[in-house]
């Protein structure tokens, strides 16, 4: 291969690098494009084949269905890690030693009470106020009560933020979630580990104690563990062009929150959940809704199957329907949405349109499962996908600082009008 890649514009010719990754993937770079060509630019709405970064941290290859968080894939970090391991490999570059992680544990627990102001806010938030939006609140919050910037020329400093809201945002998902429920707010046990806790803080009861049952902490941790970082998506990138102004990590987070809402990224296995029950309101014929899905004169669409990334099968699917397995079974549950849900499954994995076309159950669709058998209202599926994005998102942030990129500044293509006079009120 060519370590240049020639490009020809009425009739001049201009070279430009070609880089390639360690994983052989190539990318021309263009970042003198504009000056060699005398402004122009490329286009590539969504950013689909533009490379915002260059990063160490996760390599996707979605045709051959491979996620690997620091060269580990996600196989086996799922089945022999625990998250806040992986916390640490993602964020620090390396798995921890047995001293370190127990540092960063205790340092984390340290961090976790949170200033009993942030109540007053949480508290300023109506019941039905959506989750997402009241997390982000909290987690932009949290910056008028950590005032100061980060020195990120300071590995303490770095590190002291980066402790500091791993030991608070559990807390913020647990009151999100508690709020809406009409509970009282738990600051936690630092008595526990790191999922223990979080699970303790969202569903203890005031009248009763709380028990842990074994089978969802470890489907917790794994769904954690998948969620953890996932490339350039839109949050990620929002996390970078937003901590690319210098922005703080606390603000940084707080737009990645938002990013995430939306129901085509984070919000998707809250969509199919409200799938589940449209379908169960309907009847809950899955034949009847599976024919809809492949009528393409039919607006319903199927989701939780197929994945924009990955053209073969997602990699986190298989890990997490076991998982899911486990809990259903565990907890006994009896539930018509759940039993929708196993009907989609079957029908997908032995229909051959489904099957031809690749459209395998994703991540999205058995998370939206265990967490519905867990108890946890559908509205805070994002939540949760939140906490398990949190520190991927932090480590991507970090990266860019010490990368010390420029400011995120997208250029456009100008199809608007051409330049026209002002013409009076009284004129038009």
């Amino acid at each position: 291969m060519s370590d240049k890649a020639t490009l020809e514009i009425n009739g001049n010719k201009h070279e430009f690098p070609i880089v390639v990754g360690t994983e052989n993937e190539v990318a021309i770079d263009i970042k003198t494009l504009r000056s060699a060509t005398g402004g122009v630019t490329t286009l590539d709405a969504g950013y689909k084949n533009t490379g915002s970064c260059e990063s160490e941290i996760t390599f996707l290859d979605g045709e051959k269905g491979i996620l690997r968080y620091r060269g580990y894939s996600i196989e086996e970090l799922a089945e022999k890690a625990d998250f806040l391991e992986v916390s640490y490999l993602l964020i620090f570059g390396e798995l921890p030693t047995a001293e370190q992680l127990d540092k960063f544990h205790s340092d984390i627990k340290k961090n976790s009470v949170v200033d009993d102001d942030i109540r007053k806010i949480v508290d300023s938030f109506p019941k039905f106020a959506h989750p997402m939006g009241v997390l982000s609140s909290l987690t932009s919050a949290l910056t008028a009560f950590n005032p100061s910037s980060v020195n990120v020329d300071s590995e303490a400093d770095m590190y002291n933020a980066i402790v500091k809201i791993l030991g608070k945002f559990p807390v913020l998902v647990a009151w999100t979630m508690r709020k809406k429920q009409g509970l009282p707010l738990d600051y936690g046990d630092n008595s526990l580990d790191y999922g223990e806790n979080i699970l303790k803080m969202m569903f203890k009861q005031p009248n009763q104690d709380y028990h842990q049952n074994k089978i969802i902490l470890n489907a917790l941790n794994k769904l954690l563990i998948l969620h953890a970082d996932h490339e350039q998506n839109c949050s990620t990138s929002t996390v970078r062009i937003v901590g690319s102004s210098h922005a703080g990590l606390f603000a940084s987070l707080s737009a990645g929150i938002s990013a995430l809402w939306g129901p085509l990224h984070g919000g998707a296995n809250q969509a199919v959940l409200e799938m589940l029950e449209a379908i169960k309101q309907d009847g809950g014929d899955t034949k009847k809704y599976m024919a809809k899905a492949k009528d393409k004169t039919d607006p319903f669409r199927l989701m939780g199957f197929g994945h924009r990334v990955y053209k073969n099968f997602d990699p986190r699917a298989k890990i997490i329907k076991k998982a899911a397995d486990e809990v259903l079974g565990d907890l006994g549950v009896k539930d018509p949405i759940l039993e929708i849900a196993k009907g989609l499954e079957q029908e997908a994995l032995n229909d051959p349109y489904f099957v031809e076309r690749k459209l395998y159950p994703n991540v999205d669709f058995y998370s939206g499962i265990i967490y519905r058998a867990m108890g946890i209202p559908t509205d805070m599926f994002t939540v949760m996908f939140a906490l398990g994005r949190l520190p991927g998102w932090i480590a991507q942030w970090r990266e860019m600082r010490l990368r010390k990129e420029p400011i995120g500044r997208p250029r456009q293509l100008y199809i608007g009008k051409t330049e026209r006079s002002f013409v009076f009120i009284d004129k038009r």
